[in-house]
């Protein structure tokens, strides 16, 4: 990987666009060179991504591999999918051999099947070669596929100066040292060292002597949001990757976690937003179309479901037309207060801070809305009294403001619940799904309270 270097405060502007494209039409390599040096890498890939193809795969062909390399992985995913179409087998490849394993994996995972076998063979370091087969052997959504081989470890067995000769050759291959992982004759994972350790300890001093067992790891099939929950709680930079006998796979960074982690919040926002699939702005009509009109379909039922129960109560209307002008007021109460709970819930179960059984939840739910309800029941009860001059209209609309509330808690807090003991995203609970839903139900509720009060 190419190493950090300090550079100055990049800033994207249409002037350096302009300068850039400029230095690529005049084929002015020198200077595109001398300009583009002092980025880092990751401003190169937001340069290239405003590009044209033609004019992003100018400045890939200029630069060497070292560089290229990072800036693929910091490049738009949809453009950076056009690059690798316009670059020969022999050309990823070596791009490839200058990223670690993980990046490497996930890059050549990105292509068709027929060209990932092409780039592979391509690959010369054959040590290299092997490590990204076995990475692509796991699915991208577990341990296994998010980590990567490069790592530093030692055996127990080892002195610490023996120990510091042997670890100068593995950490070259290794962006940064987080941990010295302690292995056995088995290749066992069981312990850990720091730099400070080594630095302090005895020369002659075995490695079993210094190490401290009590490491933190994660198997290499558990969930990548498992990964998370465990870097979460123990604040880790970095953390082992285990099979089922406890051999020492690889290690996951936090750069990877934090990866997952906005990948799984977009999707997350997403869902929330009504939208099924992994899309942004920049996809075809037709893949946003399929992206959003399920849920929007969703909302004309709900749409269809409410106009079918109001038309069930059109003798309250004739009597009482007040109640018509009420009733966006109790669906968007219902709407607001069923997001509200669904969104604790959710962003609880996401954090692993949900505890305790469904019915204990529940019935916190169902206090809390009962005690908002009424709060802002009291206040409708007087506004509706003082301009209606009616008692039992205030009454009607009032208390069902306070059982739709009551029950669009309810409804918020079991729902994504219950999504997730059955292994489905909770997430869509926080969306159309959720309001629609207690729109219905709230609109229902109005109108059968209000008809029971009013003895229409």
């Amino acid at each position: 990987m190419l190493e950090e270097k300090e550079n100055i405060q990049f800033q994207l502007t249409d002037e350096l666009i302009e300068q850039v494209e400029l230095l690529i039409e005049e084929k002015n390599d020198k200077e595109l060179h001398k300009l583009l040096d002092d980025f880092h890498y990751a401003d190169i890939a937001e340069i290239l991504d405003e590009l044209n193809l033609e004019e992003a795969m100018y400045v890939i062909k200029l630069l060497d591999s070292e560089t290229t390399s990072d800036i693929l992985m910091e490049m738009d995913e949809d453009n950076r999918e056009k690059v690798l179409k316009n670059l020969s087998a022999k050309e990823i490849a070596e791009e490839i051999e200058e990223l670690d394993t993980d990046d490497a994996a996930d890059i050549i995972s990105e292509l068709p099947e027929d060209r990932q076998q092409d780039v592979i063979a391509q690959i010369e370091d054959e040590d290299h070669k092997a490590e990204i087969r076995e990475l692509l052997a796991y699915d991208e959504d577990t341990a296994g596929g998010l980590m990567a081989k490069e790592l530093v470890k030692v055996y127990e067995t080892w002195t610490v100066a023996g120990c510091m000769r042997r670890i100068r050759g593995q950490a070259k291959d290794v962006t940064r040292v987080h941990s010295i992982y302690v292995v056995d004759k088995q290749e066992r994972l069981i312990g850990r060292l720091s730099l400070k350790d080594l630095i302090t300890a005895k020369s002659d001093q075995k490695i079993a002597e210094i190490k401290n067992s009590n490491v933190d790891s994660v198997n290499v099939k558990d969930d990548a949001e498992d990964v998370i929950k465990v870097m979460q709680k123990y604040d880790l930079e970095a953390v082992p990757v285990v099979d089922d006998n406890q051999k020492l796979l690889g290690r996951i960074t936090i750069d990877d976690i934090v990866d997952v982690m906005k990948e799984e919040a977009d999707k997350d926002y997403q869902l929330a937003a009504g939208i099924t699939g992994d899309v942004d702005s920049d996809d075809s009509i037709y893949q946003l179309t399929k992206a959003r009109l399920p849920w929007l379909f969703l909302g004309l039922v709900g749409g269809v479901g409410a106009f079918l129960i109001m038309e069930g109560f059109q003798s309250a209307f004739s009597k009482y037309a007040v109640l018509f002008f009420f009733t966006p007021l109790i669906a968007a109460m219902a709407g607001n207060v069923g997001v509200q709970s669904s969104a604790i819930i959710v962003q609880g179960l996401a954090n692993d801070d949900v505890k305790g059984s469904i019915n204990s939840r529940l019935i916190k739910e169902m206090l809390l809305a009962a005690l908002n309800g009424s709060i802002l029941a009291l206040f409708l009860f007087v506004f509706v009294w003082v301009t209606q001059g009616d008692v039992n209209t205030a009454l009607a609309i009032s208390t069902s403001l306070v059982v739709v509330i009551i029950v669009a808690g309810l409804i918020g807090t079991f729902v994504p619940l219950f999504l997730n003991k059955q292994g489905i995203d909770p997430a869509i609970a926080t969306g159309p799904f959720i309001t629609t839903s207690n729109d219905i139900f709230g609109i229902l509720i109005y109108f059968w309270i209000a008809k029971l009060i009013l003895g229409i």
